[in-house]
């Protein structure tokens, strides 16, 4: 497999973003549910909607990442928010309405949606 410059350039971000979580200088982190049941709930389309309205509003501390199936099928499409020094928040049976929303009150406005969300918190056990 050749790599083209542009394969370069998203590893280059890619690495650049994860650097940027690592340092800590994101504010927060979007993790969109990417396992075999999300994606056929349309999970991509989530992501898809995700990136768009971060970039529509010119956010730039937040770092979105995929993850495979947290295990709640029935609620999929699904996406984790977490805001630096916050509880994390699962949303569940996203839409790109939904998703709007939840950029706009909880990643800007630092207001969870709570007709959205499942759970606050972290699930994992210690």
């Amino acid at each position: 497999m050749k790599l083209k410059i542009g394969d370069l350039e998203k590893i280059r971000d890619k690495v650049k973003r994860t650097a940027i979580l690592r340092e800590g200088k994101a504010k927060a982190k979007v993790t969109v549910h990417m396992g075999t049941c999300g994606i056929a709930a349309g999970a991509r389309d989530i992501l898809s909607k995700m990136m768009h309205e971060i970039e529509r509003n010119k956010i730039k501390d937040v770092i979105i990442t995929t993850s495979g199936c947290a295990g709640l099928c029935s609620r999929e499409p699904m996406a984790t928010v977490e805001i630096s020094g916050k509880p994390p928040v699962k949303y569940v049976n996203l839409n790109a309405d939904k998703v709007k929303k939840i950029v706009l009150n909880h990643l800007i406005g630092g207001k969870i949606v709570n007709e959205y969300a499942l759970a606050i918190g972290s699930e994992r056990t210690h």
